[in-house]
């Protein structure tokens, strides 16, 4: 199959992660899929799509907001471009407008295709009905809560919308012999490394597993803490972690060119955001890691993990229960190994990337076939 997926993400997101793996597993599998990017996003996107392993990258102007001259220059492309897909996907709301104009204008009018990466109630408006009902043929949720979202607001019917969860990559993230990153740390070995891969945002948790790592501080179980990542929150955090005397407790990484080194290494892996994220691509990468993971009960983790068999699950922004989840798992290392073994199978069971394009192959096909 021929599909072309557009994303105006002028950074490296949820929603352009998602569209670079599956151009990368469609092409693993034979097939032409193609990642049209914004002009301009060379160094933040494009780049970090090419290290991925996406083969074919080209670019359209996808500039937010009404633009009425790059938007028709973009109408133009896409329409003549359309004869020769057979799928156009499309992630977020300014190319799903141009793709819908360009198909209502077209002699060869493609199915097209939809991801809701966000938990964000749509506006069922009189334009959002025409988008959502009438010029989409399917949309896609990462997330049970997203689909049931987007069939409660009444804009698609309950069977044209459909759940595919994110995935890792099977091919880097795979539960191998685990390194180590106790002298790079400066850690003793033997004392377990839990980790956090993740942005510096509120809703991601830090402040939470600070909290929980002060109390088990106090108990005097060995542990060290490593936060994997950047962002405007981490001078907060270096500071709050020194206020409660942790510094010698907690590594502040940095963005780490190779996450799946950093995750492999880990020995309990940490999911704690307070709400849904969308996508969860670090809770799938865990997994397929085969690590030991604590992941708040929120999002896509409630969905797939089943809490004491492939992952404990703790109540979103709960720094005790946290941190009994931690105790737990730093006293019993045959536990950790158990759950890591059972998030792996899980994980190639059914969240690798190359799982997730399976299913989605399925529904292009059937699309293709209709129309």
């Amino acid at each position: 199959m021929k599909v072309v997926h557009l994303v105006s993400c002028r950074g490296w997101s949820s929603d352009v992660y998602w569209a670079a793996q599956m151009c990368r597993e469609m092409e693993r599998a034979g097939h032409e899929a193609t990642l049209i990017c914004p002009t301009g996003s060379e160094k933040r996107v494009m780049a970090r799509a090419r290290a991925a392993g996406v083969p074919r990258i080209e670019t359209m102007t996808l500039r937010t907001g009404l633009r009425p001259t790059s938007d028709a220059r973009d109408l133009r492309a896409l329409g003549a471009r359309l004869p020769a897909v057979d799928i156009i996907h499309v992630h977020r709301s300014k190319e799903h407008w141009l793709a819908a104009l360009a198909n209502r204008r077209s002699k060869s009018p493609r199915p097209l295709v939809r991801t809701r990466h966000i938990v964000q109630a749509i506006r069922p408006h009189t334009l959002n009905r025409w988008l959502y009902s009438r010029a989409t043929d399917l949309v896609v949720t990462v997330s049970e809560a997203i689909r049931r979202q987007c069939v409660g607001a009444g804009l698609a019917p309950a069977n044209r919308v459909v759940t595919l969860p994110g995935g890792a990559d099977g091919e880097r993230f795979r539960p191998a012999g685990a390194g180590t990153l106790h002298a790079e740390l400066g850690v003793a070995e033997g004392v377990p490394i839990v980790g956090l891969v993740s942005g510096f945002r509120a809703m991601k948790g830090h402040a939470i597993v600070l909290d929980a790592a002060e109390e088990l501080a106090r108990s005097g179980r060995p542990f060290h803490l490593a936060f994997v990542g950047q962002g405007a929150f981490e001078p907060l955090m270096r500071e709050r972690a020194s206020r409660a005397g942790l510094s010698d407790r907690v590594s502040f990484v940095g963005f780490a060119d190779d996450p799946a080194r950093w995750v492999g290494a880990l020995d309990i892996a940490l999911y704690p955001p307070l709400e849904s994220d969308g996508m969860s691509r670090a809770l799938f990468e865990y997994l397929a890691s085969g690590r030991a993971v604590i992941a708040s009960r929120v999002g896509a983790a409630a969905e797939v993990i089943r809490d004491g068999e492939t992952a404990l699950l703790v109540p979103g922004g709960d720094a005790p229960e946290l941190a009994r989840a931690l105790e737990r798992l730093l006293d019993d290392p045959a536990l950790r190994h158990r759950l890591g073994q059972a998030a792996a199978a899980l994980a190639r069971e059914r969240f690798t990337g190359a799982r997730v394009a399976e299913r989605l192959l399925e529904h292009y096909r059937d699309l293709a076939a209709r129309r």
